[in-house]
């Protein structure tokens, strides 16, 4: 790799270990979330700030709206989301919830699309957030579509990590819950990935039946019953993901 590219690389490293959880870094917070060296880091950084990316009050980095052009390139560029935002509109609209569509990245779901309802607290994931696919229903829903091999070697390298009580730790146990999800159609995350949030997500499959996206909906458990929300919302959810993956 030539030094310019090596550079743009670690640019959008750093630009990467931005997130919802992360959304101030200092030069060392940077280093450790890329495993650059301090001084790599710090030029990443203030690079970056040259090109309009992010801000620098002497102490902390933080993005800047110009980033969000990164993420158009994508919304604009690839068919998938532009072809799901109907989908997820009227999913939203008949639901009554926010509803996403995320692809798998690695060994992370990364939402790229979502339909967003008018409400003070809404407990579901932004547009560009990454969730572990071991913890998530839409990590289960996208790993029921691996074949035996892929899933295998998946759950082989996987450190399972609780994110609550709740969390699967099991890797036996985990490969139970995407067989069920082959067979079901429907994944059920209630509180694994975070206490007090449940999630359903459907996967979606391309023409040449290739799971290829999953569309997901995540509630509180206080304000609604997972029980009966998958009873209302999965055929609605199935139906339309079907549909998506007709245009596909």
């Amino acid at each position: 790799m030539s030094e310019g590219m090596a550079g743009l690389a670690k640019g959008l490293a750093v630009l990467e270990a931005f997130s919802r959880e992360s959304p101030r870094l200092t030069i060392s917070d940077a280093a450790r979330a890329t495993g650059l060296s301090r001084a790599a880091a710090r030029r990443c950084l203030m690079t970056l700030v040259e090109a309009g990316y992010l801000t620098f009050d002497e102490k902390f980095f933080s993005p800047t709206p110009r980033v969000l052009r990164l993420g158009a390139i994508y919304a604009d560029a690839v068919p998938l989301p532009q072809l799901a935002r109907p989908h997820l509109t009227a999913l939203r609209e008949a639901l009554g919830e926010s509803v996403s569509l995320a692809v798998m990245e690695g060994d992370e779901s990364l939402f790229v699309a979502r339909s967003e309802v008018a409400r003070v607290f809404d407990a579901g994931v932004r547009v560009g957030a990454r969730l572990p696919l071991y913890a998530s229903a839409t990590g289960h829903a996208l790993l029921a579509g691996l074949d035996d091999q892929d899933l295998d070697a998946y759950l082989e390298r996987v450190e399972l990590v609780a994110r609550t009580s709740r969390t699967i730790l099991d890797h036996a146990r985990l490969r139970e819950r995407i067989e069920d999800v082959r067979h079901e159609g429907v994944a059920v995350s209630d509180e694994e990935l975070e206490v007090g949030l449940f999630a359903l997500a459907v996967p979606v499959k391309d023409a040449r039946g290739v799971t290829v996206a999953s569309i997901s909906v995540s509630a509180a458990v206080a304000r609604l019953d997972v029980v009966e929300f998958r009873s209302r919302g999965g055929e609605a959810m199935l139906r339309h993901a079907e549909q998506l993956g007709r245009q596909l």
